[in-house]
């Protein structure tokens, strides 16, 4: 029966996204920070030494939790096919124009039999307010005459949430700016998440067969 199954809104636990901020349904907020790779085998064992010191050292700063997330996907090409048959098209020279419609077709033969897979790097930083408000909860009393709210009462309890929400955030900003910090100095390019960005990130999540958007562009390390 329908009534059965949860919609897929329900299952995401995502209440928000505003600007680079993730306002989960339980009260407690996220930032997502890609981070840039580092060609740690081509390093000498000294310098290897030294990352690992540094990034021992950098989780034993940290005083609250972080999730890290690797993301592996499937290469699309789409758009690089589309720029050799654009370059195609206006090369006037027949042979040349051969040439890049047989190595336009190596490619895409080659990677529809290979899976060629890039991962990018996540980390989720988290904040959980002491003092959570959720902003559907209501008085027990609220459907008494006794118990209704006097005019105004909703929009001072509204501009009351949006004061404590904004500093929530600036304490979780402060969090991830702590992270970038710490990263920057292991020599790692990070990158805050913006709302486009997230959401597409979920998109991913949640659709792992179907074709993807434009990539997101990830630091360079």
């Amino acid at each position: 029966m329908p009534g059965n199954f949860a919609s897929a809104q329900d299952l995401v636990s995502v209440d928000e996204i505003r600007e680079d901020v993730v306002l989960l349904k339980d009260g407690s907020l996220r930032q997502v920070v890609m981070v840039g790779g580092v060609n740690f085998s081509l390093k000498s064992e000294g310098e290897q030494n030294l990352i690992i010191g540094g990034y021992q050292n950098f989780l034993n700063s940290l005083n609250f939790p972080i999730q890290i997330i690797i993301h592996s996907r499937k290469i699309n090409i789409e758009n690089y096919l589309k720029q050799l048959e654009e370059r195609k098209q206006v090369e006037s020279s027949g042979l040349l124009q051969d040439q890049i419609e047989e190595y336009r077709e190596f490619v895409r033969q080659f990677v529809s039999e290979h899976a060629i897979m890039v991962k990018t790097f996540f980390v989720v930083v988290p904040f959980t307010p002491v003092s959570l408000m959720p902003a559907s909860k209501k008085s027990a009393f609220s459907f008494l005459p006794f118990g209704k709210k006097q005019p105004g009462a909703i929009e001072q309890e509204a501009a009351k949430r949006e004061e404590v929400l904004k500093e929530n955030i600036s304490q979780l900003r402060q969090r991830t700016a702590q992270i970038k910090d710490g990263l920057g100095s292991l020599g790692l390019e990070t990158l805050v998440l913006n709302e486009e960005a997230i959401a597409e990130l979920f998109y991913n999540f949640y659709n792992p067969e179907s074709v993807e958007k434009e990539s997101i562009q990830a630091p360079e390390g």
